[in-house]
């Protein structure tokens, strides 16, 4: 039952997703159909640096909706269950996650909170308590097979196992999804875990596709000030009110 380590892979995203954006955003605006000058943008006669141009130029308007025509996929191991809890309330993606009914937990990875990793005296309760966890499935699962319940052994077990447990997942999401994403999970009121992960997928996406995600990130990045409550706010950048104190 050893502690795992986040790994964040992109495994897939749409291709041709610059020219494919860029269509979809000259469709908005063009009398004509994007479908013809599609072979042109495919060949390379209309310059990806004209292409990227234009695109963030519009982005830079509001308008964001075309964007959710291109998506990436990730997959993601090392997290917590609590961590795959909050990441799946974002509803707008497709998520395929290791199943604990399928997958027997004989030999449970876990995640410890830097908090407690980094005080002796927790980090060995927590520890402790995770060998006892490991040992109470492995006794029940047991219990259960010899009883005749082998086909639903794991998924009656598994009822003891914590939020600490480690967890796999592949994430699918389109740009306009992702831009979100990294607009809540990237700030520093982010749970640590989330956060953590976020970062690492933003930093993916900002190396495979820069006209979209150059930008991208907590939401005071782009907005250049707070949009939390006082009470809220880290310090990074000014909260709104204070912004506009004496106006």
């Amino acid at each position: 039952m050893p502690e795992k380590d986040l790994r964040v892979e992109l495994l897939s995203m749409t291709p041709n997703a610059l020219e494919l954006l860029y269509a979809s955003f000259r469709q908005c605006y063009h009398a004509g159909f994007v479908a013809d000058m599609w072979p042109r943008l495919l060949n390379g006669e209309i310059e990806k640096e004209k292409q990227s141009a234009f695109v963030s130029k519009i982005l830079e308007s509001g308008h964001d909706s075309p964007i959710e025509h291109v998506s990436f996929t990730f997959a993601i191991e090392g997290i917590s269950r609590a961590c795959s809890h909050q990441i799946v309330r974002h509803r707008i993606a497709s998520y395929s996650q290791q199943s604990q009914r399928y997958v027997t937990e004989n030999d449970m990875d876990y995640i410890i909170p830097p908090a407690i990793a980094k005080i002796p005296a927790a980090r060995e309760r927590f520890e402790k308590f995770m060998e006892e966890v490991g040992s109470a499935y492995k006794d029940l699962r047991e219990i259960l097979v010899d009883a005749g319940r082998e086909a639903k052994a794991n998924e009656d077990a598994r009822f003891v196992l914590p939020q600490a447990a480690e967890t796999k997942i592949v994430i699918t999401m389109n740009c306009r999804s992702l831009m979100h994403f990294f607009n809540l999970r990237c700030c520093q009121r982010a749970q640590w875990e989330v956060r953590k992960m976020a970062d690492k997928m933003l930093k993916i996406c900002k190396e495979e596709f820069p006209a979209i995600f150059q930008h991208g990130g907590a939401s005071c990045e782009q907005l250049g000030y707070c949009p939390e409550a006082d009470r809220f706010a880290c310090g990074r950048y000014p909260t709104l009110k204070e912004l506009t104190k004496g106006e």
